[in-house]
């Protein structure tokens, strides 16, 4: 395989680690994640006869979307820790 060759083999695995890294930060993604937690606590809350099912099926959502939120704060405070 030729020097150009290997290059744009680079480049295009390039393209898919940035794209990997988009989507793994997108609120698409994180809805997405939500909307499904939320039918299945739903569905859970209603097989067991949960009151106010709907309602309660909200925490795990709210959870989630929470951990989201502190985790790219605390990776850089990770980050300048091990990096010291």
């Amino acid at each position: 395989m030729d020097l150009e060759q290997e290059i744009l083999l680079i480049k295009e695995r390039n393209k898919k680690v940035e794209s990997d890294k988009a989507w793994e930060r997108s609120w698409t993604r994180r809805l997405s994640i939500a909307v499904f937690t939320y039918i299945i606590a739903e569905a859970w809350l209603l097989i067991i006869s949960e009151p106010r099912s709907w309602l309660k099926a909200f925490v795990p959502v709210v959870g989630y979307i929470l951990s989201t939120l502190s985790l790219p704060p605390i990776k850089k405070l990770w980050i300048k820790l091990v990096k010291s």
